[in-house]
Formats: structure tokens, C-alpha cells, sequence
């Protein structure tokens, strides 16, 4: 049986007198895709960002690929940790997240010749390779500014990708576009399953949690309130709040 590629153990994250996350423990299998779903505030995002350490947690463990991080002050040992698990778990982001000054192939390379230390032919090169994955070869020398929605993201999800992560998040990649962009972005993710990236997804897209998840977790007030495969969540959800907010999104 595979070993985990990632682990919670009772994470907690407190933002002053409000408790985001309370004592959260979750494993993911490699290759696995996780869908996270729930209200708006219940925490999904905040985990996703506790694991990348874009928040800090404030209790528990995560251990990404082999690298365990506590809870605790920060340390040289723990920085050294947080760059390790941020290098194997690749994020995108809500917004896209580009950077408006730089083209679709300065965006895509500059964090492996930055914080890889690798030539920028080689990172050039995967780029290229990337940009055709999600069909936008011939957008390498145009700024984010010209493009749609669905191509920033599309970029977005390259530009994580060229960092070659074991790991994929996405913090709601679809929420912030139009209707008939989504499909092409839940596409590439789609084929990234297919070829067995490991990802965890903050997503309200049943249709793409039904095709391509292997597990659904629903999130309500700081806790995971219920999980399972996708057919038995959508079709058989035993917690009353998961039901009716399967309801009001199917």
C-alpha cells in the first residue's frame, strides 16, 4: 500500500479570536484527487494555505513527501522545511495570480530560475512543453493583460506545473470565471488526474468531483464533517448539513 504523500494531524488555525480550522487530520495517497467542498468561511481554503504555509498554523503537524513539519517558532530548520514543502506542492490561486509586468513565459519561468537555480533555457523549455499541455503555445510572449480568464488560469496552472511539483492545490480555480471558461480549465485538471499528479482541490464543481475525484470531503465550521467517494457523497450524504448543501449546488 502506498505511503502517504500528505498528512495532517490535528491542525488548528486561529486568526486572533476566530478558529478557522479545529483539530483537522487528513491523509492523501499519492495520485490521489481530494475534492474539498462546503459553505463559504468553513475553512477549505485556509487548509489549503496551511499546507503550502502561505498561513502559518497555530497547532498540529503537516508532513508533505516525507518532510514533517510541527507546529512551532520559526526557526532556520523550520524556513528550510516551509521552501521544501512549497517546491513539491505546486498552488493556484483563486485570482490567477500572474504577474501583469512579465509575459506568459517570464511568469512561467521565474521561480525555477529563481528559487531552483535552473538556466533559463531549461525552464524555457519546460515552459514550452507546458504551454502546449494547456493549449496556449502560441501565448508565450503576450502579457497576462490580453488575455481571458480561462487562458490566466490556464497559465496559472503551468506556472506551477514548471516547478515540477508532487503535489497540486487548487483554491477554487473556477469560482472567479465566467460560465464557459470553466470547461477549459477543468480540463487540464482533468488530464493532469489522468496522468496521475497528485492533487487536493477546493472546488463547488460536482460534475468534475464526480468524473475525476477519488475522495470528497465536506468542510463545515473548521472540521472535515463527512468524506468518501464521490458517488456515495453525492448520492448518499449521512450528515443532514451535508445534504442540504449538496441540495442547493447539484
Amino acid at each position: 500500500m502506498a505511503t502517504d504523500i500528505i498528512k495532517v494531524e490535528n491542525l488548528e488555525k486561529h486568526f486572533g479570536e476566530l478558529q478557522v480550522l479545529k483539530d483537522v487530520s487528513l491523509n492523501v495517497k499519492p495520485k490521489e484527487v481530494v475534492v474539498i467542498f462546503g459553505r463559504s468561511g468553513s475553512g477549505k481554503s485556509t487548509l489549503l494555505r496551511c499546507l503550502n504555509f502561505l498561513e502559518y498554523p497555530t497547532g498540529g503537524c503537516i508532513e508533505v513527501d516525507g518532510t514533517r513539519l510541527e507546529y512551532g517558532h520559526p526557526t532556520r530548520a523550520r524556513r528550510d522545511a516551509i521552501r521544501q514543502i512549497r517546491m513539491k506542492a505546486g498552488m493556484v490561486f483563486q485570482e490567477f495570480n500572474l504577474f501583469p509586468h512579465l509575459t506568459v513565459m517570464e511568469n512561467l519561468i521565474e521561480a525555477p530560475v529563481t528559487v531552483r537555480g535552473e538556466s533559463k533555457k531549461e525552464a524555457t523549455e519546460r515552459g514550452k512543453e507546458l504551454l502546449d499541455k494547456v493549449g496556449l503555445s502560441e501565448k508565450a510572449d503576450q502579457y497576462p493583460i490580453r488575455l481571458s480568464g480561462g487562458q490566466k488560469q490556464r497559465v496559472a496552472i503551468a506556472r506551477a506545473l514548471n516547478m515540477r511539483p508532487k503535489i497540486m492545490l487548487f483554491d477554487e480555480p473556477t469560482s472567479a470565471l465566467d460560465p464557459e471558461l470553466i470547461g477549459e480549465v477543468l480540463a487540464v485538471m482533468k488530464k493532469l488526474a489522468e496522468e496521475g499528479m497528485t492533487m487536493m482541490v477546493v472546488s463547488h464543481e460536482m460534475g468534475f468531483a464526480r468524473e475525476v475525484a477519488d475522495r470528497m470531503c465536506f468542510f463545515d465550521d473548521g472540521v472535515i464533517l463527512e468524506e468518501g467517494p464521490p458517488d456515495q457523497m453525492i448520492r448518499d450524504a449521512q450528515h443532514e448539513r451535508t445534504k442540504r448543501f449538496l441540495e442547493a449546488v447539484l
